[in-house]
């Protein structure tokens, strides 16, 4: 077995337990909305897990809305110990990484090239101070551009197992029924392969629209395409997800500030006798520590949240079927 490589980006994401990379080869397939589900399903998996969210598209950056984090008081903090990332709920068990935090004007565009890219990237894996955190999902741009390259070579010494961290970096893609959604989709599959980085599923997303009024469900932009890209290319199918009036209508209020996460409401005063590992708890007016998850509450009432549940269910089992298989390799190799 090869040696483990160190590097700032290794020696922070080491409380980093599982990291999720979530892929599409075309804009427009849900991706960010689904990156947003995927870490609040896996928030409502257990009371005590807790989920970082990276948003990787530096040029165009969406979470940060969609969590209730695009106000002026949501902005990045500088720690002794790095970066502390923007949490959404009072318990700071979901903390977002966005460069919309850095940006004087939220308005502003950002016009940078490659190296400036990479920069950015490296510091959103080195710099920010997650903690011990249970899953890491990072929200890439669509295809297969500078952001997807500098992120798998900034992760790299993750991707050597040892048996006190038996798993590596995964993905999975996001597409939409239609044809040309799912020939860009074997692309961004096909970059995986090359690069070697687990798929652990597909999800076809927007796959029907349910009428509110009567239940109809109607196959706007086609039906089973994922599935059968899934079957045919020997990749796991882990569900369908059609498209929530609920859902959309919960976005949109909390795009507008209907519902704001914790981090926007104020402005975070961590110093360095703070706790470091991230997990101070916000206490209530009755001296517990369970806090007030507004945007949690609201997304569980929603059709999209009883889907996402079995899918994050059926993708947190496939992550722990391979790190046990894994560390059965890795042991089996250290008794050889």
């Amino acid at each position: 077995m090869s040696d483990t490589i160190e590097t700032p980006v290794s020696r922070r994401l080491s409380s980093v337990k599982n990291v999720i990379i979530v892929l599409s080869g075309k804009g427009g397939v849900g991706k960010s909305s689904s990156s947003v589900q995927l870490a609040l399903s896996l928030l409502a998996l257990s009371p005590t897990t807790r989920v970082g969210l990276i948003d990787l598209d530096i040029t165009g950056p969406s979470l940060p809305r969609m969590v209730g984090l695009d106000t002026p008081t949501a902005t990045v903090h500088q720690s002794s110990a790095g970066w502390v990332p923007v949490y959404v709920d009072q318990e700071r068990r979901l903390g977002v990484m966005s460069i919309g935090f850095l940006l004087k004007d939220r308005g502003d565009s950002v016009v940078w090239r490659g190296p400036k890219k990479d920069g950015m990237i490296r510091q959103f894996l080195s710099e920010v101070r997650w903690g011990e955190i249970d899953y890491l999902v990072i929200d890439t741009p669509p295809g297969t551009s500078d952001e997807h390259i500098s992120l798998l070579t900034h992760l790299h010494p993750l991707f050597t197992p040892t048996l006190s961290r038996p798993t590596t970096p995964s993905s999975i893609l996001i597409t939409t029924p239609q044809t040309t959604a799912l020939n860009d989709t074997l692309k961004s599959l096909s970059f995986t392969r090359k690069l070697s980085l687990p798929v652990m599923g597909l999800v076809e997303n927007m796959a029907g629209y349910v009428c509110p009024c009567c239940g109809e469900i109607s196959d706007c932009f086609g039906r089973g395409g994922g599935e059968g890209m899934a079957e045919k290319e020997g990749t796991a199918f882990l569900g369908r997800v059609p498209i929530d009036t609920v859902l959309v209508g919960l976005l949109d209020a909390v795009s507008k500030g209907e519902i704001l996460g914790e981090g926007a409401k104020d402005e975070f005063t961590a110093t360095s006798g703070g706790d470091t590992n991230g997990r101070q708890e916000a206490k209530n007016e009755d001296g517990e520590g369970r806090g007030h998850f507004p945007l949690l509450d609201r997304y569980l009432q929603t059709t999209s949240s009883k889907v996402w549940k079995e899918i994050t269910t059926k993708l947190v089992d496939k992550i722990e079927t391979r790190k046990t298989a894994i560390k059965d390799r890795l042991e089996s190799g250290s008794n050889a």
